[in-house]
Order: structure tokens, then C-alpha cells, then sequence
């Protein structure tokens, strides 16, 4: 058995893939080789398309069978896997994909998914394998200069590999997850209160069987511990963001267009093909100004991490104040998310920017989500240092101080829209489209097709049952 990882270089200049998810998965992969040597076989690491690959090794060593894991992936990895099962079938290898995540391949209706799920995460977790040493160069791990990948300067991106993941859920469970159901919320304290799993769940470092697991003993732990305070609702959430985690991941499998197309198709044609560059590149840089946008769009960037409600938020901002067409702000939140997982993602920059057809339809107000998460001015503060002159009254909404000439267009910019103004306008548009039979109709079908199911199985941690819902959610891992 020879294990290998093959990094593709067209996969890395992909429109949505970034140097700080590769830097992640290089670390992972070190790692990764260093634990499998311990297992007797350390991981071979290959570069160059997976066919070609597959053909060098199969001229020297020999091939009968290839394993994987099933992928749930973008455009690129599913044309990727349809030349890899042309070549097996050409090679007369046998190719076994095992289940990845809660993701059930070829399903006909969403109909008993969720009791599925349960009790795919209750079966065991395997032990690390006993591997026979094979003689062979292992490689090394390529840089991102190696793979011609472009700058992505994130200084405080979280580190790869297992060993920061197990520290992580450990320190999540026992730790700080105690404050997870309020303070996910907050771009302050969500950083310490969420889990910050994300990554390691999105490059496998984790997996969500052994994450669900280890709730599910927390849980039963805190059932009986006399000090609840805190902690049960806590785990109970975390739980439900787990099932949520696949429930979206779902969505792209049996709807691979949705990273392309708008889900209902009624809202085809609403907003230009072709973004407004300006706009666009404010929204990116964090020079809107909109001050509390701004910080966050920063904060991202020099993190690779944002919470979710902030996620949603400058999704909100770009597709409905900015007018943008989803893509383009969505490929660069997915350039920018060290923990970017294309069926999470694509399905929630929809739902952010009002085109799946079935989730409520929420314009986030960017001015009072800077009053209500950032009620002391802290955040906006550390991140937009131009707005130092501006009173704390005035922080969110700088345009209102008395000193605003001296400051706006000069140290920090204008706001590039009437945030208000903007809002009625996108809201007009959007809910335009909704009249009519022929959208209920099709609203219907998406329903149908993506909507979630009650779980038949209790989760194992005791706690409540997940519940249908079609309601807009968000994965605050």
C-alpha cells in the first residue's frame, strides 16, 4: 500500500484557491508525511495532473486498486475525478471512494438524510494503519512559489496540520466554547468562543465523525456535571452547526451548478454579468466607507478567518448595497477563507445575496451591525486606525461628525453608497422577483430537492433533535 497526495498546479490557479490555503495544506501535508513514516510508510508526495501521475506509478510499482475519499469539491476537481475514473476504467483499476463527511452520493430526495447522518457519525473511527516501508523517493512538500501561486500576504492565518486541530477541538469542548451560543456573533469575541475548526474539517486534518463524537461525550459529561451554566446550550449548538455543515455541502452535490448559476433560476439576469470594478475593489481593500464593512474585510484579510455573522454581513453588503452579481465577491471571500469548503460557500453566498428562491431574503443593516457587535468601537477602531479623529459617537456612521470634512476623503474615504437608499432599492428588486406563480412554483422544486429533513435519530450527545427547517442558517465552526 503506498500512500500518496498528488498537488495538481491547475487546481492552484484556480479563481477561487489562494496561497494561504495552500500554505495550510503544506503544513498539513508535512505533518501528515511525519505521522505515517511513524506508521512505517511516510506520505508520497507527487506534483503534476493526477492521470499522468497515476501513469509513472503504475509503470513503476504496479496499480490494482485506488482509494480515495469522496470529494464534494469545485467544478475544477469534479472534471479532475472524471478523468481519474476514465483512466481507472482504461487501466483496469479499481477505484473505491469512501464516504467523506455526511454527503450521500446519488440520492433521489433529501428524505431520511439526516437520520443517514446520525448514523454514519456513530460508526467507529478506524486506528491509524501498520504500512510496509516501500522503496521509493517520498518527495517534499512544494512551496507556493514552487506552484507559481500568487501573493497572499495573511499574517495571523491559522497554523495546518493535526496536531493544532486536536489542540483546538480540545480546547473548544473543555475550554472556550463555554460563551460559543452568544458570542459567535461578535467579530471580538467569536475569535476565542468559536470553535475555529473550519480549516482543519475543510482539509481533512479532522474529520466531522471524530468532531461529532467528541461533542456527543461532552454532552453526555455535562449531563451529569452539577455546573451547567453555559456549557449545555453551548454544545447543543455546536452540534447543530455540525449537521449543518454537511446539510450545505449537500446542496453542491446534487446541484453542481449552484457554484455558477443562480439556484432559483427567476433571478437570472437581476444584477450586471459584469461587476462594477471600483466598487468591487473598495469592497475588497476595506475602503468602502462603511467603517464596520471595512474592518471586517480587513480583519479577513490579514486573518483568513471571519465569524459567521460578519461572514454574512460583507456578503450582504457586496450583493445588495454594492449591486454586485454574487461571483466575483464570492470567489474573492473564497480566496480570502483559509477554510474555504465550495459547497459551504457557494451555498451561502446565495443565500447572502437572495438567489436561492427559499431563504428569507435579510439585507443586513452594515451601520447597525457596527452598533450592535462592535458596541464599544474596539474592532472598527484596531482595524480602520484613519477613523482615530472621528468621536466614539460617531465611529460607525463617521459622515455625521463634526469633523467628518476633515477626515472623510482624505484620511479615510467616502462612503461609496447611501447605505439606507441602497437597501430599499436592492430590497425592491429582489422581492420584485418573488411575485408570481411561476417563481412559487419553482421555489417549490428547490424546496423539494434541498430542503432539510427532522432527524429519525436522536443526536448522541442526548441533546435535541435538529429540525426541519428551510429558514437562512449559518456554519459558525
Amino acid at each position: 500500500m503506498l500512500p500518496i497526495y498528488v498537488v495538481e498546479p491547475d487546481l492552484w490557479q484556480q479563481p477561487d484557491m489562494s496561497g494561504r490555503q495552500w500554505d495550510f495544506a503544506a503544513e498539513s501535508l508535512s505533518e501528515l508525511q511525519r505521522d505515517l513514516a511513524g506508521c512505517g510508510q511516510p506520505l508520497v508526495i507527487r506534483v503534476g495532473d493526477a492521470v499522468e501521475v497515476f501513469n509513472v506509478v503504475l509503470e513503476q510499482f504496479g496499480v490494482a486498486a485506488l482509494w480515495s475519499h469522496e470529494e464534494t469539491g469545485n467544478a475544477w476537481t469534479y472534471r479532475r475525478d472524471q478523468k481519474v475514473a476514465a483512466w481507472c476504467r482504461e487501466k483496469g483499476v479499481r477505484w473505491t471512494e469512501l464516504q467523506n463527511h455526511g454527503v450521500q452520493r446519488r440520492i433521489k430526495s433529501r428524505a431520511g438524510w439526516a437520520a443517514r447522518w446520525d448514523q454514519f457519525m456513530t460508526e467507529k473511527i478506524a486506528p491509524a494503519p501498520t504500512l510496509p516501508p516501500i522503496d521509493c523517493d517520498i518527495g517534499k512538500v512544494p512551496s507556493v512559489k514552487d506552484l507559481h501561486i500568487r501573493d497572499d500576504f495573511c499574517p495571523m492565518r491559522q497554523n495546518g496540520g493535526r496536531s493544532y486541530g486536536l489542540g483546538l477541538l480540545d480546547s473548544f469542548l473543555h475550554q472556550r466554547g463555554q460563551t460559543y451560543r452568544k458570542a459567535m456573533s461578535s467579530p471580538v469575541e467569536g475569535e476565542t468562543a468559536c470553535s475555529r475548526l473550519s480549516p482543519h474539517l475543510a482539509w481533512g486534518t479532522l474529520s466531522i465523525r471524530e468532531v461529532s463524537q467528541a461533542t456527543w461525550a461532552r454532552q453526555r459529561a455535562l449531563k451529569d456535571a452539577s455546573d451547567r451554566t453555559g456549557w449545555r446550550p453551548a454544545m447543543r449548538s455546536f452540534n447543530g452547526r455540525l449537521h449543518w455543515h454537511c446539510h450545505f455541502l449537500q446542496k453542491l452535490e446534487d446541484e453542481p451548478r449552484l457554484e455558477f448559476e443562480n439556484l432559483h433560476r427567476g433571478y437570472d439576469g437581476i444584477r450586471p454579468a459584469a461587476p462594477d470594478r471600483e466598487r468591487l475593489e473598495a469592497w475588497t481593500k476595506g475602503e468602502t466607507g462603511l467603517p464596520f464593512v471595512d474592518a471586517c474585510m480587513r480583519y479577513l484579510r490579514a486573518n483568513g478567518w471571519l465569524n459567521f455573522r460578519m461572514r454574512s454581513m460583507v456578503m450582504a453588503t457586496a450583493s445588495y448595497h454594492l449591486w454586485l452579481d454574487w461571483r466575483a465577491p464570492g470567489e474573492q471571500l473564497a480566496r480570502f477563507f483559509t477554510d474555504y469548503e465550495p459547497g459551504i460557500h457557494w451555498s451561502q453566498v446565495q443565500m447572502q445575496s437572495g438567489t436561492t428562491g427559499i431563504n428569507t431574503v435579510r439585507i443586513y443593516n452594515p451601520v447597525k451591525q457596527g452598533y450592535d457587535q462592535d458596541p464599544n468601537g474596539t474592532f472598527t477602531r484596531r482595524w480602520v486606525p484613519e477613523l482615530k479623529d472621528i468621536p466614539d459617537a460617531c465611529l460607525q456612521e463617521p459622515w455625521t461628525a463634526p469633523n467628518a470634512d476633515h477626515v472623510l476623503g482624505k484620511q479615510y474615504p467616502l462612503r461609496i453608497v447611501d447605505h439606507l437608499a441602497a437597501a430599499r432599492e436592492a430590497s425592491d428588486r429582489i422581492w420584485a422577483v418573488r411575485r408570481g406563480d411561476r417563481f412559487r412554483s419553482e421555489a417549490a422544486d428547490i424546496v423539494n430537492k434541498h430542503g432539510s429533513r427532522k432527524s429519525g435519530i436522536p443526536n448522541r450527545g442526548k441533546g435535541r433533535k435538529s429540525k426541519s427547517s428551510t429558514q437562512q442558517l449559518s456554519l459558525p465552526l
